[in-house]
């Protein structure tokens, strides 16, 4: 019977983020905080150690460094461990001087490296999704199916079938047809796989595993760059392919709103994606960092992370970031605050334009994501442009009208960022 020992975990670290962006300015998307203290690219190790599959290879390229210091600092097994967790990066060889040129075109460049693992089953994971899912489940599955190829698939509205893959899957698991992102609506009649008339299809999460003997095949096809546009659909005429299902939350993190929506979903009672789940943990670098110190403040649905202080603030429905620093008289709503990488040492509030790093005194963020190690001033003043409004001002950005703050910005005390106030009687 085969094991979790013979399967290699591949994590697709991501393009340029550009739907991300700022995001990923100076980062690439798995290297992105969520939650407070976390970085994307620990959902899917985490969800790989919780699943018994210890042998994980993150495939870089674009902004890598904060990705790789992370990785190589958080995930180191002891000596008496068998299990690795390596960086892949992209490099020029004596057959290619290209970068990666889609999903599949990344794996291709290191199968060599994938054959030096001696895998007889790869594991083929996104860097910048949100989910908690048993690979060991799937794995099972795709074994006493003799699947070639197992595809995880869960349930799609019927409004939402144009943003997945969508897959139609027979009474035996075998997946017989596939439709990238299909808007067609003859198609996407053919394409029902379930009564349930609110989500009627099944859709592509974008996770696979593969027999290494058919993942080679597959690979050696000329000009097939992504899994889900090329290998995918034409492995299902040539192999058993098979769907594996998924019913629980999952979300992409591929753009600033659905970036800004899944970390707020993590700041109320009961949310989809539970943080506290002792059984299956969030792994990421640890800290030694004070518990967090909150004075005379109001809080409602917050999640703050470690070595903040909090001092006569009203924040409500917000995450509040490693060592946040928070002025007094200062108003959060609706809002990501990422903290910062080191605590501040300098102290010049007698200068009359210091900025700290943190939020100012008396300054109002509402629906708004402020990334590592901004400077925001006293009394400044940010709240969201209309939906759908893209800006790019000085030292900040508008992305579907949710404002972003990049990292290590610095705004002025007394700065509006915001729709153009109408004076009065105007």
């Amino acid at each position: 019977m085969p094991n979790n020992s013979e399967v290699l975990a591949v994590i697709l670290g991501g393009g340029r983020g550009a739907r991300l962006y700022p995001l990923t300015q100076q980062r690439s998307k798995p290297a992105v905080p969520i939650a407070g203290k976390y970085r994307l690219i620990d959902i899917p190790i985490s969800n790989c150690i919780n699943s018994k599959i210890y042998h994980i290879a993150v495939l870089t390229q674009f902004n890598s460094v904060s990705l790789h210091r992370h990785i190589s600092r958080t995930y180191q097994f002891d000596n008496f461990h068998t299990g690795w967790v390596q960086i892949w990066a992209a490099e020029q060889t004596t057959e290619t001087t290209d970068w990666y040129q889609g999903t599949a075109d990344a794996v291709r460049k290191q199968f060599f490296e994938i054959i030096s693992t001696r895998a007889k089953y790869v594991l083929i994971l996104a860097g910048d999704h949100l989910y908690r899912m048993d690979y060991d489940a799937m794995a099972h599955f795709h074994w006493d199916t003799k699947a070639d190829i197992t595809v995880a698939i869960q349930p799609v509205r019927a409004d939402e079938a144009g943003r997945f893959g969508i897959l139609k899957r027979d009474s035996d698991f075998k997946i017989t047809q596939f439709a990238e992102k299909p808007t067609d609506p003859k198609l996407l009649k053919k394409m029902v796989s379930r009564e349930e008339p609110e989500r009627p299809y099944l859709g592509s999460m974008g996770i696979y595993m593969f027999n290494i003997d058919a993942l080679e095949a597959l690979l050696a096809q000329k000009g097939f760059e992504d899994f889900g546009s090329h290998v995918i659909p034409h492995a299902i005429n040539h192999y058993n392919v098979n769907g594996f299902d998924f019913d629980g939350f999952w979300a992409d993190i591929g753009t600033i709103r659905s970036f800004y929506e899944a970390n707020l979903l993590l700041t109320m009672p009961n949310p989809p994606f539970n943080m506290f789940d002792p059984d299956h943990p969030i792994y990421t670098h640890p800290r030694y960092l004070p518990g967090s110190a909150v004075s005379d403040s109001h809080l409602e649905n917050v999640l703050i992370a470690e070595g903040c202080c909090i001092e006569k603030a009203d924040i409500r429905h917000s995450i509040i970031g490693l060592r946040s620093q928070i002025g007094s008289g200062s108003r959060i709503e609706d809002s990501i605050i990422m903290g910062a990488d080191y605590l501040q040492r300098e102290n010049n509030l007698s200068k009359e334009d210091f900025v700290e790093i943190g939020i100012g005194e008396g300054t109002l963020i509402k629906g708004a994501i402020v990334d590592k190690n901004a400077r925001i001033g006293r009394g400044v003043t940010i709240v969201p442009f209309p939906r759908g409004t893209d800006i790019d001002g000085d030292n900040w950005y508008s992305r579907d009208g949710i404002v972003v703050i990049p990292k290590n910005a610095v705004i002025k005390n007394g700065t509006y960022i915001g729709p153009e106030r109408k004076l009065p009687g105007s």
